[in-house]
């Protein structure tokens, strides 16, 4: 069964979209890519509604069976940590109002899972999500590429409904597997 992962990395100017189908060996496939942006210059309410807006028209339009979204991190700037959280928070409505299932992912552990290296940076990142897709060019802007990433390894971490039935669960690599029995440790 084909499991279909909308990935969201959440921002106020730039909020990054990717939306992947992944087979049962797998095989990822790319459906949309792209960022839903808000005028800096607005009012934080009107920017947030654009976002949602936006958010909600494409969660519709590609009805995935998943999302995941980029778990918010402390950072020096608060102003970027508060609009990166009300983002999230707008995801996180919008897929519980259509019970759609989220997974919440942290920068470091997305990049383990496309790269095989925690730290990995963003070009990096986008190669490896290039590669994944097939893409003869790495997926711009970053946000982008990054929502891309979040959703493969949603899917490949074995949280996405049905991932069982997909076999994604058992063919996981050995450092995505040990990061898997290390998270259900921590859980007990």
């Amino acid at each position: 069964m084909t499991i279909r992962v909308l990935g969201i990395d959440p921002g106020l100017t730039r909020c990054g979209i990717g939306v992947v189908d992944v087979e049962p060996d797998r095989r990822v496939t790319l459906v949309y890519y792209g960022v839903v942006r808000s005028e800096p210059s607005a009012p934080i309410e009107e920017r947030l509604l654009t976002v949602n807006a936006g958010l909600e028209a494409l969660i519709d339009e590609h009805e995935p069976h998943a999302m995941a979204v980029e778990r918010v991190f402390a950072q020096h700037n608060l102003r970027t940590v508060m609009g990166t959280a009300q983002v999230s928070g707008l995801a996180l409505r919008a897929a519980a109002a259509r019970s759609i299932p989220v997974g919440l992912r942290t920068p470091s552990e997305v990049k383990a899972a496309i790269t095989g290296y925690g730290a990995a940076d963003k070009k990096q990142v986008q190669a490896m999500v290039a590669r994944v897709l097939r893409l003869a060019e790495p997926p711009q802007p970053a946000d982008a590429a990054d929502a891309l990433a979040l959703a493969i390894c949603h899917a490949w971490r074995g949280d996405a409904p049905d991932a069982r039935a997909t076999g994604a669960s058992s063919s996981l690599t050995p450092a995505q597997r040990a990061w898997l029995a290390a998270e259900r440790g921590t859980k007990r």
